[in-house]
């Protein structure tokens, strides 16, 4: 019964794209996939936030909008993960500038340059 009001994030792995017949999102849902090939359905409401806008605008800026058809983030999936953790959870505008700061600092996005990855043994928590 708790889990009428929660809000689903739905990710899957190349391997699971690869077998699934349904490219569509679901409803309320935008397809959106990571600088390391990870697909997710990000809520539509989630697209009007800071930190979707500013990531979409660093995509677009990168690939413009010949990216073979998908939304390609610059992020990859953890990084992915921890943002919408965050919007879930309706985190400060401060919590938000903070993530964007992160992302931005450590470079400009060229080519040769992508967002730093958590390693596979480090864990996001999210408060």
């Amino acid at each position: 019964m708790a889990a009428l009001g929660r809000k689903s994030l739905t990710m899957t792995t190349k391997e699971d794209e690869e077998c699934c017949t349904s490219v569509v999102a679901g409803k309320d849902h935008c397809v959106m996939y990571t600088a390391d090939g990870i697909r997710f359905e990000v809520p539509l409401a989630y697209l009007t936030t800071a930190v979707f806008s500013e990531l979409l605008r660093m995509s677009q800026e990168e690939f413009g909008f010949t990216s073979d058809d998908r939304i390609m983030l610059l992020c990859d999936a953890a990084v992915m993960e921890y943002a919408l953790c965050l919007l879930k959870r309706s985190a400060s505008v401060e919590v938000e500038k903070a993530l964007l700061s992160s992302m931005v600092a450590p470079c400009h996005y060229t080519s040769s340059c992508m967002v730093p990855t958590i390693g596979v043994n480090q864990q996001i928590s999210c408060l």
